[in-house]
Parts: structure tokens; C-alpha cells; sequence
């Protein structure tokens, strides 16, 4: 794996063998930041990475000049593993690790963000119910970005909140926003 663009352009990074996250995909990472790169201002955001898996999320937002993220994490091989990176990166200033699970993070914080990734693993029970459990908490700034990472077999344009859908291959990626939008009849 790879951090694809920014001042950490080109670093490499390989998880151990043993390690049971399903990073995304550098092709899908590639594609979900050049949409970003058109919408955002990364040294400006406050971002949330739930499900961390690898940390390469939160690796390109830090490469990418943000310096406000949040990262959290619950299986403790993957959290020990965003540790390590993120002392070998230089990041411990820009990325503040979490030990914890991701939902229970969700209900405590009172934090809220410009863009809040999650990748949970795509065969988590409840996966569905994600947004509405996101979206019960007031996690996002009112023009904030939700994006959840999951499989093709899911669909979540029907959600309240939905935006927009983008898809690389098998990976997808939904976009929702804190307002209930209007549909266009």
C-alpha cells in the first residue's frame, strides 16, 4: 500500500500478513480523494476515521496538510499497527489514535466534524443500520460530509440523508449530508 498524494506522496506501508482489516483499495482511494480535492480544503477540515483498519485514511488526510484527525480504531493488532505508522510518518501531531469501538465512540463524543469517514468490515451485523445510528449523535458540522465505504451488494440511496453515490469496482462509497435534502421530482 501506498499514501497516494501530499508531502507523503509515494510511502510505502505493509500491514503483517496476520492483520484481518480490508484496507481500501489504492485505486479507491485515489478516486475518493480527487472528489475531495474538488470539495474541500484539507488543511482546514476537522476529520473523524471510524473503523480505521491500516489508518490509510487518516494517513492521506495528514499527507494532504490536515492536521486535525481523529482516528479510532478498536481491534488492538490494527490500533498497535496505526501506532506504529504514525511514529514512522511523523504524524503523532496531526492524528490523535484511539483505542475503542467505533459506535460507543459515536454515542460519547460530543465533537463535531467537517467529514467523518467509515469503513467498517463490510460483513459487520447492523451494517445498515450505520447511518441512522451516525446521524443520531450530531457528529457532522452543519455542511459536514459523511462517507461510508461498503460492499455493491448495499444501497443507501434511500436514506434521509444520502447525497450521492460513487463507485470503484466492488468498493463504494456513500455520501450523506447533515440536512435531509430535497428530491428533485
Amino acid at each position: 500500500m501506498r499514501i497516494i498524494s501530499g508531502y507523503l506522496k509515494g510511502r510505502r506501508f505493509s500491514p503483517p500478513k496476520s492483520f484481518k482489516a480490508r484496507p481500501t483499495t489504492d485505486i479507491a482511494r485515489e478516486s475518493l480523494f480527487n472528489v475531495l480535492n474538488n470539495r474541500v480544503d484539507f488543511e482546514d477540515l476537522k476529520v473523524l476515521d471510524l473503523f480505521a483498519g491500516t489508518g490509510s485514511i487518516s494517513y492521506e488526510f495528514a499527507s494532504r496538510g490536515c492536521t486535525d484527525v481523529t482516528t479510532v480504531e478498536m481491534n488492538y493488532k490494527h490500533y498497535s499497527y496505526i501506532k506504529s505508522m504514525l511514529a514512522e510518518l511523523e504524524l503523532e501531531d496531526d492524528i490523535q489514535l484511539f483505542k475503542a469501538d467505533a459506535f460507543k465512540y459515536m454515542q460519547k463524543s460530543s465533537v463535531q466534524y467537517d467529514l467523518v469517514f467509515a469503513d467498517p468490515p463490510f460483513d459487520l451485523k447492523n451494517f445498515d443500520s450505520i447511518p441512522d445510528q451516525f446521524f443520531k449523535n450530531s457528529l457532522l458540522k452543519d455542511d459536514g460530509i459523511f462517507i461510508l465505504e461498503h460492499s455493491d451488494k448495499m444501497s443507501f440511496e434511500k436514506h434521509s440523508h444520502f447525497s450521492e453515490l460513487k463507485k470503484y469496482g466492488k468498493v463504494h462509497f456513500s455520501f450523506f449530508k447533515p440536512q435531509q435534502l430535497t428530491k428533485p421530482v
